[in-house]
């Protein structure tokens, strides 16, 4: 047998050791109180189906995000036609995604689209109706390129909402052109969760229309640039809250863009939590002046379409801070707070598919694929051993360290260990052993035609390598493809099994090739244990 090098032993060792220590906590169950601070503590973690949580695939509303950007256009034409002098009869949305221009006068109407597509290159002016009236709309590609960054906003907003709710390895990607897969393990408030990942947030201030005839408008005829919303008013020595109207300026005066924190404070008077929101330069800005100008004037703040507050501004408001007041329990105020430092979403998002996994079933499910591994074990042990006689025990030590490394990799890595993954290790141990039986198979074929036992455990695994190189990079690739396109639980199995594969080589070929070397060395073989 080829003489072996130092080295080889010494990687074996290493990789032996270092593979024990980190999937050492994981083995145990725990890290126990013995275990040093300065080894590994890492614990594997675990996916939905192994520990239970919380599973919801959404889907973004993209048409609302269009709206939204057609409703920001008809605000900006109208500064445009401010800032240039130009007299206009009205500007209003048309459709979900189109501006109407109603001009006083026909001659300015060149100076209008010029104006505009100076400061609009996004918008477009399709047909013209008459000569007072200019159609604007959103084009195509800016469409496209508003409703995939609609979906890519939210997936960034979501996960920081959920980042900040505390729930360790979230999993949050995109499922097609407008779905988001949401993945949640280990959590304990399912409903308070839903509520956290699904609130628009969209924070405005609007005016409050005090001259406007509001029991007009809770009869239905709200006046034009008017709008009703509701809010909820408590009563302080009753405690019961109730429905109030409110009769707002339809025109948004600042918005929770400009937001930079949001933080639960507690008032002295009641002990009742509020949500204090602090702006950036820009919104202190706007801010100030808005509350000069409406000195004496009620300003409502307005969150999801809901009045929260209608206080009146008593002077002006420097610094750049306000605060959400309502009936909030602590948790409510603190998610609330949650949402604002996170950012509104771009669109609504409503739940296409909810499950919801228990606990209980989540240990079920360890148990019944831990109960599947040790069969799938047992049953591979066996046959080697009595197969392979000797040679069979050393592949099943390798099968085993095959294990402990690819528990160790996923530790190192911070992958999750899903249903599926398990599945994949039971598949492994077969695959793992397939490799050595190639190889046996080889060195009886040496043998067989007369070769030294030395002799046949070299030409054993030269021949044998190339064939099982060739069959694990074929199984090597699949695995990647589907870890690729795949999601959730098929990414799962795809990882074991990458890991799995390329550990697998590693033992089969190398250490029990190493190990081999170790027990024949210094002697004279007759025979061979296979």
């Amino acid at each position: 047998m080829k003489q072996l090098p130092w080295w080889k032993p010494a990687v074996v060792f290493l990789a032996t050791l270092i593979s024990l220590l980190y999937s050492a906590p994981t083995l145990l169950g725990g890290v126990p109180s013995w275990w040093p601070s300065w080894l590994p503590d890492q614990v594997i973690a675990r996916g939905l189906d192994l520990q239970g949580g919380l599973y919801l695939l959404l889907h973004v509303e993209t048409d609302k995000a269009v709206e939204q950007a057609a409703e920001n256009m008809v605000d900006e034409v109208r500064g445009i036609m401010r800032k240039e002098k130009l007299r206009y009869r009205g500007v209003e949305r048309s459709g979900f995604d189109g501006v109407i221009i109603r001009l006083s006068q026909a001659s300015d109407t060149e100076a209008v689209r010029k104006a505009i597509a100076a400061e609009m290159s996004s918008a477009h002016f399709s047909e013209q109706a008459d000569d007072l009236t200019l159609h604007l709309a959103i084009s195509e590609t800016e469409q496209t390129a508003i409703r995939t960054f609609a979906v890519e906003q939210s997936i960034q907003t979501i996960r920081s909402r959920i980042d900040q709710f505390g729930v360790t390895e979230p999993t949050i990607q995109k499922q097609g052109g407008e779905r988001i897969l949401v993945q949640l393990p280990g959590l304990k408030d399912p409903a308070r969760a839903k509520a956290l990942i699904g609130r628009t947030a969209r924070l405005e201030f609007k005016m409050v229309d005090e001259k406007g005839d509001l029991a007009a408008a809770i009869g239905g005829r709200i006046p034009a640039g008017n709008l009703l919303l509701y809010g909820g008013e408590r009563d302080k020595t009753t405690g019961k809250t109730a429905r109030q109207p409110y009769l707002l300026v339809k025109r948004t005066v600042l918005s929770g863009d400009l937001l930079t924190d949001a933080r639960v404070n507690f008032d002295t008077q009641f002990n009742e939590p509020y949500v204090s929101i602090n702006f950036n330069n820009q919104g202190a800005r706007k801010f100030s002046q808005l509350t000069a100008e409406h000195v004496g004037e009620r300003m409502a703040i307005v969150l999801d379409n809901t009045v929260y507050s209608a206080p009146v501004i008593r002077e002006r408001i420097d610094g750049g801070r306000a605060q959400i007041s309502g009936s909030f329990t602590t948790e409510e105020a603190h998610d609330l707070a949650i949402i604002l430092r996170a950012g509104a979403l771009p669109a609504p998002v409503t739940v296409m598919e909810e499950r919801t996994v228990g606990p209980a079933l989540g240990r079920d499910s360890i148990n019944q694929g831990l109960t599947s591994t040790l069969i799938g074990a047992l049953l591979v042990v066996v046959f080697m051993g009595i197969y392979y006689k000797g040679f069979g025990w050393l592949a099943n030590l390798a099968v085993v360290l095959n294990i402990v490394i690819l528990l160790a990799i996923l530790v190192w890595i911070h992958a999750t260990l899903t249903l599926p993954g398990i599945a994949g290790m039971v598949l492994l141990m077969g695959m793992s052993v397939d490799a050595n039986v190639l190889i046996f198979e080889r060195i009886r074929e040496e043998l067989r035609v007369g070769r030294t036992p030395l002799a046949a455990i070299d030409h054993g695994y030269d021949t044998a390598f190339v064939t099982i190189l060739d069959s694990n990079l074929t199984t090597l690739i699949t695995a990647l493809v589907l870890f690729q396109f795949g999601t959730g639980p098929v990414k799962g199995f795809a990882v074991t099994l990458s890991i799995g594969l390329i550990a697998s080589m590693f033992t089969a070929i190398f250490v029990t090739r190493v190990l081999l070397a170790m027990i024949v060395k210094n002697r004279r073989l007759k025979s061979l244990s296979i």
